[in-house]
């Protein structure tokens, strides 16, 4: 569940800064100042680089969950003698 949510946020934070709904949120209108800011590039590749971190944690999370993280080889323990 914890995976699920990051993957889905990410995604959100990905696609959103590109969209028209980040051009007409709330805050522009009521801070118009702050519409310029919002339309900064900077600004959504900020938002679009946290998309993809927390994405990626979402992806980890979701193969540790299955398993398929390298695993530290052990050592095997000696054979008994014969």
């Amino acid at each position: 569940m914890f995976a699920a949510y990051f993957i889905e946020a990410g995604l959100v934070l990905i696609v959103v800064p590109w969209s028209g709904f980040w051009d007409r949120n709330a805050l522009t209108s009521i801070f118009p100042a702050s519409r310029e800011w919002f339309a900064s590039p900077f600004l959504r590749g900020a938002v679009t680089g946290v998309g993809v971190i927390t994405a990626g944690a979402g992806l980890l999370e979701l193969a540790s969950a299955f398993g398929l993280r390298r695993r530290r080889e052990e050592p095997h323990p000696p054979a008994p003698p014969a």
